[in-house]
């Protein structure tokens, strides 16, 4: 995949967080022109110990959900943990899998956040500037906005609003389950991030492809770790 190099990732947190507010404005929420035939769900794990940061992309065809391919790598981590700025720490490494990816892919998930972002720019709009591909952040929690309680029955919706603005919908994939935080991330409007994320959720509270990249980035991470350890500690 093509990547527009909009910025490097050697700056500061203040540098991090004005680059944020800036790219926010570049975010287009807008239908689809398509429907997908691809759709790619992406998901990171992280060694505390190795401060390794290991990603997954798995791609399906749409609407079957056959899972056609996975991409993987790993990277040192560079940038710590600090709430607000998560993309700076995991989109390099998830954006040198989508650099190796060879399929035209229609539509991103990401286990993340859109636009649902004290700046309006989480992990998901990240991505999706760099990649100037559709993107939708499916979180599992709420980073923030507030919304009404909602029904456990799947298919119904509330919006989340923050600084009296929609940002995201809190939508109930599954019945009795708890909901996910669904916001658009790039070139995806609510309405056709909502309505794929449903019909991309199989039964599960998570949509198959973040659910199948978190399966796999869990096997690779230990699969790594376990090679490093290997060399590190020979029997």
């Amino acid at each position: 995949m093509h990547i527009d190099r909009i910025h490097t990732w050697d700056i500061t947190y203040k540098e991090a967080m004005r680059l944020q507010s800036e790219l926010s404005a570049r975010i287009k929420l807008t239908r689809m022109k398509k429907i997908p035939k691809i759709v790619a769900g992406a998901d990171i794990a992280y060694s505390k110990r190795l401060n390794l940061s290991f990603g997954v992309v798995a791609l399906f065809e749409f609407p079957a959900l056959e899972q056609i391919n996975v991409y993987s790598a790993y990277q040192k981590t560079n940038m710590p943990y600090i709430p607000g700025l998560l993309s700076f720490r995991e989109a390099p490494v998830l954006l040198s899998i989508f650099e190796q990816v060879e399929e035209n892919i229609d539509l991103i998930m990401i286990d993340g956040q859109g636009i649902a972002h004290p700046r309006g720019l989480g992990l998901a709009s990240h991505i999706g500037i760099f990649l100037e591909t559709p993107t939708i952040g499916c979180a599992k929690s709420r980073l923030v906005g507030e919304h009404k309680d909602i029904d456990l029955i799947r298919g119904n919706k509330e919006p989340v609003n923050y600084k009296d603005k929609l940002c995201a919908y809190v939508v109930c994939t599954r019945d009795n389950v708890k909901p996910l935080y669904i916001s658009p991330g790039h070139l995806i409007d609510f309405q056709g991030a909502c309505e794929y994320v449903l019909k991309c959720s199989d039964g599960f509270r998570l949509p198959k492809p973040t659910r199948i990249a978190d399966q796999l980035v869990a096997e690779y991470k230990k699969q790594i770790i376990g090679q490093i350890n290997k060399v590190i500690y020979p029997p």
